[in-house]
């Protein structure tokens, strides 16, 4: 639960450099061969008694938004939905790469939500919808969303309790859009936890994509601490029969 009196505000920044030798993307305020891309993601810092209301930057936002800059091509003029966005990270990545971005966060939690408003507004990102999706709930605001290309989801597998309310939504938004897919990293915190009964029962695929295919296998990315030390599984989640698969070749998707 939040706090129902906040601490001191405080303005913390997160600096997120990605580096590229190729050309600046037409949508970024850059005009140099040596891209940096600079988010600062400031938030309002609350007292937040459960770590779940996605007031911080976890190691997981850091290690997806460095996939989205490795598969970048496939992100110009794509619609985009994060899921349990808070602070956004990934999202305000693919929005500066070129997508059409919409941020969501639970219903219940207007906290987040407003996070998700201050990142957009933070970095000059004016087209970005912020909306309530609460999981595993089949709303109004669920059924009234765009065709949707991608799906983000930076830890959304946080408590096990969430685990298939997260996959009702994603399952819907498969339904809704066959070809999408689910673009997540996962932090292992737990032998106990598993995903693979409950992507084989909601006949979802998984693939895994070990972080050293996109340069992700180093404790600390892009000019931050993170992801630290911490366990973390990249995977693109689709429809299919529940099979998982890792992927093994190198992709070179740098090169623009």
């Amino acid at each position: 639960m939040l706090s129902s009196s906040p601490c001191s505000p405080l303005l913390p920044a997160l600096l997120f450099s990605l580096l590229s030798s190729s050309p600046c993307s037409p949508l970024l305020p850059w005009d140099t061969s040596l891209i940096e891309i600079v988010l600062y993601i400031c938030f309002m810092s609350l007292q937040v008694l459960d770590p779940q209301f996605g007031m911080y930057v976890w190691p997981c936002a850091v290690v997806l938004a460095q996939f989205l800059w490795n598969r970048r091509r496939e992100l110009k003029n794509k619609t985009v939905l994060e899921l349990g966005a808070g602070v956004s990270l990934p999202g305000v990545v693919a929005s500066l790469l070129g997508s059409s971005v919409l941020l969501s966060d639970s219903a219940e939690l207007p906290q987040c939500l407003k996070n998700c408003a201050r990142s957009c507004h933070t970095n000059r990102l004016k087209v970005v919808q912020v909306v309530g999706l609460s999981w595993g709930h089949i709303s109004p605001r669920l059924l009234s969303l765009p065709k949707v290309d991608l799906v983000l989801g930076s830890d959304v597998f946080y408590d096990p309790q969430d685990f298939e309310s997260v996959l009702v939504t994603v399952s819907f938004l498969f339904q809704k859009n066959p070809l999408t897919q689910f673009w997540t990293t996962y932090q292992v915190r737990s032998s106990d936890w598993s995903l693979e009964l409950l992507l084989s029962r909601w006949r979802m695929a998984c693939e895994l994509v070990p972080l050293g295919v996109f340069e992700a296998d180093k404790p600390e990315l892009a000019g931050s601490r993170l992801p630290g030390n911490h366990s973390i599984q990249m995977m693109v989640i689709t429809p299919g029969d529940g099979r998982w698969s890792l992927q093994q070749q190198h992709t070179d998707d740098n090169s623009m």
